[in-house]
């Protein structure tokens, strides 16, 4: 659990961001909740649905759900903790908690709140002296960054906010044939449920349909009964709108002439009162006609009650996607896609009575609504899923080429969190997370909740290095035509002494590489040429004989092939998404950090490395191999530090 503590007095920069709405500036008053009414109460009557009034911010996605959360009061009380109120031992602070990428954070806030004319502005009670809804919106908003920040959303991703529980989005019209059971067995497991009625344009935003129902406008579920009307059993289901106001006007409606044919007892068993609060029942089939999205938040076990019937089992794997390394876009980019985070996912229980192996795949981008300030837009996210060919490491360009994903997330979209039910045969599986371009930074959280008990883990590399032995210059009695115009470079440049310092050797290696064919090439500096000695260096002279020098020329002409093996455009350089499989044929098997590290080092802004920063990067990586392998073989001590954390440690020095 952590405490957050972002603005010290967050409603004065929250009212900055309403620099759109100039009245409320001009007139509002930022006041104390004992300022407000005479008797201010933090809940009154306990924390119920009526409880939840929207204002002037665009923000029902989250009263849906705050709706919603009312229904379960385990969860509401993790929430909203109840030991606080307007007491004697009142201190002008109000805390509550909301999960955040597989922890929860305690938001602490003071007790202001933006109001006009005396009232409040944004979320309200029904009830004018209750406090704790509109003190939740003010931490929620908070929490993401601002008031401004939470117009426009998803109701899904309030709800996962408030129990970490995990998303499910229904197309209504194309819902399976027991679309009713799936809601009652969903609220029978306490999961939060909201819909909402599409628009085909901006302008739809809102509008009222003739029954009463309101466009791109985000409702609560609140209950599913069987009534019985007339000798025959019918389905209802119950619908709140967080306005606190503007019903359903159809058949089963509050004043409708239906109710007049069912029994007082069955109205009171349905909590059935003809009161303009938002809250309306109707019937199923009708529901299905005027209702277009249906989210689902099933709650992670620990947010249910110890008495609920089923109970989800959950993996967590957290991970990022960085440019240039491992943010290689969907499979329409296949010379990147592979190059994305590779999560395996082990699936080994059967559903009971059933052959296949049932779970959710929940992929989350991280932390995006509170950079809406800056101008960042949601990504647009997805995921595919591979059967796994059965070895381990990273699976490599050609696996992608030649073999179809098994199954996937329904489309990509600009949501925070993407998810999908699937039911797969037991086996090993491979789930590949991607934005839909390459090139696009940003942290992820993938959830896999599953009937039966589902093993992930990252499909990384482990750090290994496999060089040949280093070669000792031998003397050769019989040389070659081109060995003995090599000697006579060499001999040009190193004078009497025939060794090469750093100097000398900076000038020949700059001078031969530049007019190397089908390689860019800048620089090489004066340090790369001392790192040089220092690898090749057998006599500890500091310089190079020609026998050393011939040997490293040997070793930079393999280092070329390699670089123009994986340059698979021709164009001079190398794309740093070939990088892994470079620095794997020239003997260097990296872990995704170690291969961030050096992209983030060596390649420029269009992702190339060119040739003297793959060879720079060469270098370094055989020295600190090098002084690794003496250390651990004089030390055995040394072992506790694995070669993964030194080479990390020397790329930074």
């Amino acid at each position: 659990m952590r405490v957050l503590h972002l603005l010290a007095r967050f409603h004065r920069g929250a009212l900055r961001d309403y620099k759109c709405m100039p009245w409320l500036l001009s007139h509002s008053a930022v006041a104390k909740g004992s300022e407000i009414v005479k008797d201010p109460k933090f809940i009154l009557g306990g924390a119920t649905r009526t409880d939840i009034c929207q204002g002037d911010l665009g923000d029902c996605w989250l009263l849906a759900a705050i709706a919603s959360l009312t229904l379960n009061e385990k969860t509401l009380a993790r929430v909203v903790p109840l030991d606080q109120n307007f007491g004697p031992d009142y201190a002008g602070i109000f805390h509550f908690q909301f999960w955040q990428h597989n922890e929860w954070l305690d938001v602490v806030i003071d007790d202001r709140l933006p109001t006009f004319k005396g009232r409040l502005v944004f979320l309200h009670s029904a009830e004018l002296n209750e406090f704790w809804s509109a003190l939740l919106e003010k931490a929620y908003a908070k929490l993401n960054g601002s008031y401004e920040s939470l117009k426009g959303g998803s109701t899904i991703e309030a709800m996962e906010d408030f129990t970490g529980g995990i998303g499910e989005m229904y197309d209504v019209k194309a819902a399976p044939d027991n679309f009713y059971e799936i809601l009652e067995k969903a609220l029978k497991r306490c999961s939060m449920v909201g819909c909402s009625i599409d628009t085909s344009s901006a302008a739809e935003s809102e509008a009222r349909t003739p029954f009463g129902l309101v466009k791109g406008h985000a409702y609560s579920v609140t209950g599913m009964e069987e009534v019985s009307y007339r000798g025959r059993q019918v389905q209802l289901i119950r619908i709140r709108n967080p306005w606190g106001q503007v019903e359903w006007n159809g058949p089963w409606s509050d004043n409708s002439a239906e109710w007049r044919s069912v029994s007082p007892s069955e109205q009171r068993r349905l909590s059935q009162a003809a009161r303009d609060d938002g809250e309306f029942w109707m019937k199923f089939e009708d529901f299905k006609v005027h209702f277009d999205r249906v989210e689902i938040c099933n709650l992670t076990p620990d947010a249910l009650e110890d008495s609920t019937a089923h109970k989800w089992e959950v993996t967590i794997h957290q991970g990022s996607w960085v440019r240039g390394a491992t943010a290689g876009g969907c499979r329409n980019f296949l010379e990147t896609f592979w190059t994305n985070p590779q999560i395996k996912l082990h699936l080994t229980e059967r559903d009971d009575g059933q052959d296949d192996c049932t779970f959710i795949a929940a992929l989350m981008q991280k932390g995006r609504r509170k950079l809406k300030k800056l101008g960042a837009e949601m990504l647009t996210i997805g995921y595919s899923i591979y059967e796994s060919p059965g070895r381990d490491g990273h699976l490599g360009k050609d696996f992608f080429r030649y073999h179809p994903s098994k199954a996937r997330s329904k489309t990509y979209i600009n949501l925070r969190e993407v998810s999908h039910r699937f039911k797969l045969p037991p086996g090993d599986y491979i789930l590949i997370p991607t934005t839909f371009e390459p090139h696009q930074e940003a942290n992820f959280c993938l959830r896999i909740f599953s009937e039966k008990k589902a093993i992930t883990e990252d499909l990384d590399e482990n750090v290994a290095i496999d060089l040949p032995e280093p070669l000792h210059p031998t003397p050769n009695p019989q040389e070659t035509e081109e060995e003995k115009q090599f000697r006579a470079l060499f001999e040009q440049i190193s004078g009497k002494d025939m060794e090469i310092s750093a100097e000398e050797l900076e000038y020949v290696l700059n001078a031969v590489l530049k007019k190397t064919k089908n390689i860019k090439f800048k620089n090489l500096s004066l340090i790369s040429c001392r790192n040089i000695i220092s690898l090749m260096d057998t006599s500890g002279n500091g310089k190079l004989e020609f026998s050393e020098f011939k040997v490293f020329w040997e070793k930079m002409k393999k280092w070329i092939s390699i670089f123009l093996q994986f340059d698979f455009d021709k164009s001079g350089s190398m794309s740093s998404y070939e990088l892994r499989g470079a620095l794997k044929a020239a003997g260097y098997q990296l872990n995704n950090y170690l291969l961030q590290l050096i992209v983030l080092r060596y390649s420029d802004e269009q992702f190339q490395i060119e040739f003297d920063d793959f060879l720079n990067c060469l270098i370094r990586l055989e020295n600190a191999s090098r002084v690794f392998q003496a250390l651990s073989a004089k030390n055995k001590d040394f072992i506790n530090l694995n070669i993964g954390e030194f080479i990390n440690l020397a790329m930074n020095i």
